[in-house]
């Protein structure tokens, strides 16, 4: 771990075990909306920013401002239902605390929209630890495009080669190659047989305290 001179860390599903709200939410809206999608399709859709997700699921349906209002309505669906069980994923805090403490810059770099990000981070305390903060609002792209990583490691002023990239989806750690950045898998929703693909993971966890330093 200490070899590389920046963390750069995915939010949901990385940092904190919410993907199964997240994936609830977009089920039932796409769905009233009548999608007609299992939740399994939807799973898979979960991946970049939420107005790609819509325009996925209903190419040309909706304009940019009805995007806007569904995006932060199922945001909302989502802080509800989570909030009471808002931690970080086992063994991060103390993770933090090392990196910190070794002088690693760390940063995050979501697909999130910031009204996402401030609720993780303002409601764990945690904001301090963060030298960069890259979010959906921040770039063109989203992952599977490189932006989102490249961006935290240019604010952070470190070599893509010397960033580790945290990451739950395969979508995120083909950015992170694309990014040419290497990638620890923190396993949730996704099995360690679905990223076979990427040749930058260095290994999976199911948490943090499995991690070596």
């Amino acid at each position: 771990m200490l070899e590389y001179k920046a963390f750069l860390f995915d939010l949901n599903g990385t940092m904190i075990d919410d993907m199964d709200y997240h994936i609830d939410a977009w089920y039932g809206i796409v769905n009233k909306l009548g999608a007609g999608l299992t939740r399994d399709r939807v799973k898979n859709e979960c991946y970049g920013k939420n107005h790609e997700l819509l325009e996925r699921i209903f190419p040309g349906r909706f304009n940019e401002s009805e995007k806007n209002e569904m995006s932060l309505a199922k945001e909302k669906a989502y802080q509800s239902e989570f909030r009471p069980h808002l931690k970080l994923i086992r063994g991060l805090d103390r993770t933090l605390e090392k990196a910190k403490a070794a002088g690693i810059k760390m940063a995050i770099g979501s697909a999130a929209i910031r009204f996402n990000i401030d609720f993780v981070l303002d409601g764990l305390g945690i904001r301090h630890y963060f030298d960069a903060i890259v979010s959906a609002e921040d770039v063109t792209s989203s992952k599977p495009d490189p932006e989102t990583f490249s961006r935290c490691a240019e604010q952070l002023g470190i070599d893509p080669v010397d960033c580790l990239v945290f990451e739950d989806v395969p979508k995120g750690v083909e950015s992170a190659h694309r990014a040419g950045m290497d990638a620890l898998v923190i396993l949730g929703i996704h099995k360690a047989d679905e990223f076979s693909m990427f040749s930058n993971v260095t290994g999976f966890v199911r948490d943090y305290d499995m991690i070596a330093w």
